[in-house]
């Protein structure tokens, strides 16, 4: 096995652990208690990994804040896809964003993938791995799942399967059901994040690639899932299922702005009252533009009555005094010069005496 020891030992270990703590509740030979520990070990990765779930998010928000930039470099190098590439490259590193970041998680735990196909391998072969003993090796060996070893395969022969105590009836029934809800589980979650919590309205090479993957992975689980032990198969179904549920945690939370869920998500939070529009925005969202009126010019009649308008009757003479040019504007007359005033004589005071 040479340097790949190490993992196996990781992997066998972690299983035995479980599996000595399962064998409280179920049989020790069961494959429930074989199965679980399993699903356990995919759990504890995964949880292992959510610090590089987290750097996925992050960089998928990334390149939706990207989106307008990258349609700016598509317009403009529309013609010259080579020139094209190299500015979207240029772009990826002057803001240090990784188009691949969205593998990561994938990426990571291929290694303990691996080693466990391979310890499974082991198992079925009836041979010693890792921190496996003899006696647990077999007892992994005939655990059943719904009437399926964990490490009989789709392909293996009848003859191989009754060894183990199997059917192939049994085997490959159980593990087209597997491989089946493995791929359609792979599928939904890609489908989930480019449907919901990417905006589609921009066409950019991270749009092909994770629409690529969408398709590609289910494809890549329904061929390779014939060769995967049930064991294998037990493990990738619960880690897409995992990875299924979190991307629907994470979406319906905190999604992308702008995308589909985002909205959904703002509609849900009005609906609840716990989103309201700030009270100046309203208003203008609300008020109506209105026009500015410039006064009129009036005339020095209009200005001394206070502006008040001519009635029905007057309107014509109205009309002439408006037309008429200002009294102020007319030629003044000359006044008649004042006459002096005769003096009053005065009056007899010695007659009245």
């Amino acid at each position: 096995m040479g340097i790949f020891n190490p993992l196996y030992d990781a992997v066998s270990w972690i299983i035995v652990q479980f599996h000595s703590l399962y064998s409280h509740v179920f049989d020790k030979d069961s494959g429930w208690a074989w199965g679980l520990s399993i699903i356990s070990l995919v759990i504890l990765i995964r949880i292992c990994l959510i610090p590089l779930f987290v750097k996925q998010i992050k960089s998928t928000r990334n390149m939706q804040a990207l989106q307008p930039k990258m349609k700016a470099i598509q317009e403009r190098y529309k013609s010259d896809k080579q020139r094209q590439s190299e500015e979207m490259m240029k772009l990826y590193k002057e803001t240090g964003t990784n188009p691949l970041s969205s593998c990561l998680p994938i990426l990571a735990q291929s290694p303990f993938f691996f080693s466990l196909y391979h310890v499974l391998s082991y198992i079925a072969q009836g041979k010693e791995v890792g921190v496996l003993t003899k006696e647990q090796v077999n007892s992994a060996q005939h655990a059943h799942i719904f009437g399926a070893p964990l490490s009989a395969k789709f392909t293996d022969s009848a003859a191989t399967l009754h060894d183990l105590g199997a059917t192939l009836a049994d085997v490959r029934v159980v593990t087209i059901i597997m491989i089946v809800l493995m791929s359609a589980s792979q599928f939904y979650t890609q489908r989930q994040l480019m449907t919901k919590n990417v905006d589609m309205t921009v066409k950019t090479p991270f749009m092909q690639q994770q629409k690529m993957l969408m398709y590609v992975f289910p494809i890549m689980f329904a061929i390779f899932g014939i060769n995967f032990p049930v064991g294998v198969l037990i493990y990738w179904l619960t880690t897409n299922v995992w990875t299924m549920g979190q991307q629907m945690f994470v979406i319906r939370r905190n999604p992308t702005p702008g995308s589909l869920a985002f909205k959904e998500r703002q509609e849900r939070l009005k609906a609840a009252g716990k989103l309201k529009e700030e009270p100046a925005k309203a208003e203008t969202a609300d008020a109506a533009p209105v026009k500015r009126a410039q006064p009129k010019r009036q005339t020095k009649s209009q200005r001394q009555t206070g502006g008040a308008q001519p009635s029905a009757a007057s309107g014509g003479a109205a009309k002439k005094a408006s037309t008429a040019p200002p009294e102020d504007a007319k030629p003044s007359k000359p006044q008649p010069k004042a006459q002096p005033s005769k003096p009053q004589p005065k009056p007899n005071l010695s007659k009245k005496k």
